[in-house]
């Protein structure tokens, strides 16, 4: 388990087409060759860092707070990583989601 995020922690992500076929903005390392959905610890850093992800800015989107219990077991089945990051876009946290989060 992170150091940082426990089960109850409350995250911020971006959701991309919040009124239908919603999915977590998810982003790609070339350099490590892993996708990863940015994450953030607060809704203001979320907002402040949105300028810095990658996405398509035709998209509607939309910052959403997600428990991590309940965010890991997806991003897990779709073999994404977590990156917590701040406003400036720092990663402070790898995180690699299981399936079933002891």
């Amino acid at each position: 388990m992170s150091e940082k995020i426990k089960k109850d922690t409350w995250l911020w992500l971006v959701a991309e087409n919040p009124e239908k076929n919603e999915q977590f903005l998810g982003q790609f390392d070339s350099e490590h060759n892993i996708s990863f959905v940015p994450a953030f610890l607060e809704k203001d850093e979320a907002l402040q860092g949105l300028h810095l992800l990658a996405r398509d800015k035709k998209v509607k989107f939309e910052i959403q707070a997600i428990q991590y219990r309940d965010l890991a077991p997806k991003l897990a089945e779709e073999g994404f990583f977590l990156f917590v990051l701040d406003a400036e876009g720092n990663v402070l946290e790898k995180i690699t989601p299981q399936r079933q989060d002891a």
